[in-house]
């Protein structure tokens, strides 16, 4: 290497030295993150061991391009604590999540509006509460947003259907209140949003009509999440009209009026749920919805009606409910072969005769429930081995001690459990439990999956929870096997819970970096579940890192490392500069000796 060569490299290693002691993070960024950690308890231990969240010793979670904050990813952190109005300066910032902090909140600030990259804002299972701001309108890259699961009150703001480019947008159980917003009048409503595939609005106190202005041909969405709240008046027709739907809840509610007769169109539809409404007029016609799965029409005014003959003819119809549904007559024995049936419900009704389930009962059938008809005799052949619940109809005057006479409750079969037969009976200390991979006791990453529309109604499909599981650590970067699985139930909500446990490999925790990942792929809807569970949300239980988990301070031993590097390098440089130098001497006396600057002698 020549001199000018040796020049340049000292050079360029002083820059490199100089900028690694002084930081790669934008000092700006760096200032907004610590006044982050000023507002907040527990925060990774990683943050303000160093000067620089993205340099030799990053802090867990955030990640930079370009010396700027991107992206900041700490769900299941255990922090406690506020959203400090600094955030909106992180003006690069791309993904914020900061789910299943349950007690990070209070009221989220209206300058989160300036963070005009952000595409990503996730702030399930927080304790936010207050007015969800209208600046949240202003994020044009925002395409996932999930505020569900906090204690937001108030309206739901018109500038919102300005997110054009929206995809998920949950802002279910919370305490949000009023009607739904449209645009009228050049304004902005949530009519704009054609691009969005998600409206989770279910369990909040929203009221007054869904408006008919709502939908229209345009619109892409396949899940429409609106259970749970106070809405009156009609089912507006123009819901007929979004044919990409696949899940419609609208159970729960004051819906009155009779059912559109167009959501007959819409032939994508896997789960159909109006129950507890006040509906009337004529029972629905589906039989056009030949995806359909799972529907239940309780606890409506219907007009008196027999047995429609849809209820036998869809051919994927796993649970039909309809329970004081105003149906009578007879029930034909063809409804109990549909070949994928597994639930009927149809209790409070007027159905008489004898019940025959004939001889060509779906193998899938797990529960038969009339409860509180006018059934005088009934048929059932020892091919059904499932549930039967006969109570309060006549037929169990006379035969009081039957067992179907006796299920006063719908009790489903035994509701599967992961399997841990090959492991010892042993108990494990506190917060820990036995992996069914290694049945060694850990300290799982848990919580409750809620699915929201499954396809399926019974909780003991020994096949669709392995196949969740196998989903689970596959998708989740898990060893196999290690994913259990507690008693799956329908809640009050029609929701089916289970109890999710995750164990770590290689040890009995998982770190910190694991816990956020995990964290991230659940609240993001990275992972996605086998279809027939549909759409779902988690919930995750605080994670119990413990105390020698807490990486020591490397933040000092770094910078002494660069330190001691570069003077050693700059030494070993000054050393080659030196050398360079003298032998270039040494020739250039050579050469005068010889007599000229080419060593050509010189002849005077």
């Amino acid at each position: 290497m020549g001199l000018r060569g040796v020049l340049l490299a000292l050079a360029l290693l002083l820059s490199v030295c100089v900028r690694a002691s002084h930081g790669l993070t934008d000092s700006q960024d760096t200032s907004v993150l610590r006044a982050l950690m000023d507002q907040w308890q527990n925060s990774p231990p990683t943050w303000g061991q160093s000067d620089d969240p993205c340099g030799v010793s990053p802090w867990d979670g955030v990640t930079c391009s370009n010396d700027r904050v991107i992206s900041i990813k700490v769900s299941t952190m255990g922090i406690k604590g506020l959203l400090a109005a600094d955030i909106g300066q992180l003006t690069e910032l791309q993904s914020l999540d900061l789910s299943f902090n349950k007690d990070l909140g209070g009221v989220l600030t209206p300058t989160i509006g300036n963070l005009k990259q952000l595409a990503t804002l996730i702030l399930a299972g927080c304790s936010f509460h207050g007015n969800i701001p209208d600046e949240l309108g202003s994020l044009p890259k925002l395409s996932y947003m999930a505020l569900n699961s906090n204690q937001f009150s108030g309206k739901i703001p018109a500038s919102l259907g300005n997110l054009s480019s929206l995809y998920w947008f949950d802002v279910a159980d919370n305490q949000l209140t009023g009607p739904l917003p449209i645009s009228s009048n050049g304004g902005m409503g949530l009519d704009k949003l054609t691009k969005t595939k998600h409206f989770h609005f279910n369990k909040n106190q929203l009221s007054g009509p869904i408006p008919d202005a709502l939908f229209s041909p345009e619109m892409t969405l396949i899940h429409l999440l609106f259970d749970g709240n106070k809405f009156t008046g009609d089912i507006p027709d123009s819901l007929g009209f979004v044919s990409t739907l696949e899940v419609v809840r609208l159970d729960r509610n004051s819906l009155s009026g009779p059912v559109p007769a167009n959501l007959n169109n819409l032939t994508k539809v896997n789960e159909l749920n109006l129950a507890n409404n006040q509906l009337n007029g004529p029972l629905p016609n589906l039989s056009g919805m030949t995806l359909l799965n799972y529907v239940d029409l309780s606890n409506n005014t219907f007009d008196p009606s027999p047995s429609p003959q849809w209820f036998w003819k869809l051919p994927q119809l796993s649970a039909l409910i309809i329970q004081s549904g105003r149906l009578y007559g007879t029930v034909p024995m063809k409804l109990f072969s549909s070949p994928q049936l597994q639930q009927v419900i149809l209790d409070g009704n007027a159905f008489n005769g004898t019940l025959d389930l004939g001889r060509s009962i779906s193998s899938e059938l797990s529960m038969v429930s009339f409860k509180d008809n006018d059934f005088s005799s009934v048929t059932v052949t020892s091919s059904y081995n499932g549930t039967l619940a006969l109570a309060g109809n006549p037929v169990c005057d006379h035969l009081p001690n039957t067992a179907y006479c006796n299920v006063t409750q719908h009790a489903p079969s035994r509701a599967y459990t992961t399997s841990l037969v090959k492991c010892f009976s042993g108990a494990c200390p506190p917060e820990q439990s036995m992996s069914p991979q290694s049945c060694g006791c850990a300290y799982p990453y848990q919580g409750v999956m809620y699915f929201r529309a499954p396809f399926f109604a019974d909780v003991g499909n020994g096949t669709a929870f392995q196949e969740l599981e196998s989903k689970l650590w596959t998708k989740l970067e898990l060893s196999p096997g290690s994913v259990a699985l507690q008693d799956p139930f329908f809640n009050s909500d029609s929701y089916m819970q289970v109890q999710v446990k995750l164990f770590p490999s290689g040890g009995p925790y998982f770190n910190r970096t694991e816990v956020m990942r995990i964290g991230f792929d659940l609240s993001n809807q990275t992972f996605k579940p086998p279809k027939e569970f549909g759409p779902y949300y988690f919930i995750a239980s605080p994670y119990p890192f413990p105390d020698r988990n807490v990486p020591a301070s490397k933040s000092k031993g770094a910078i002494i490392g660069i330190a001691v590097g570069c003077g050693v390098l700059v030494i070993a440089l000054v050393g080659a500069a030196v050398y360079a130098l003298t032998q270039r001497r040494r020739a250039q006396k050579a050469t005068e000796e010889l007599g000229g600057p080419f060593g050509t002698p010189s002849y005077k």
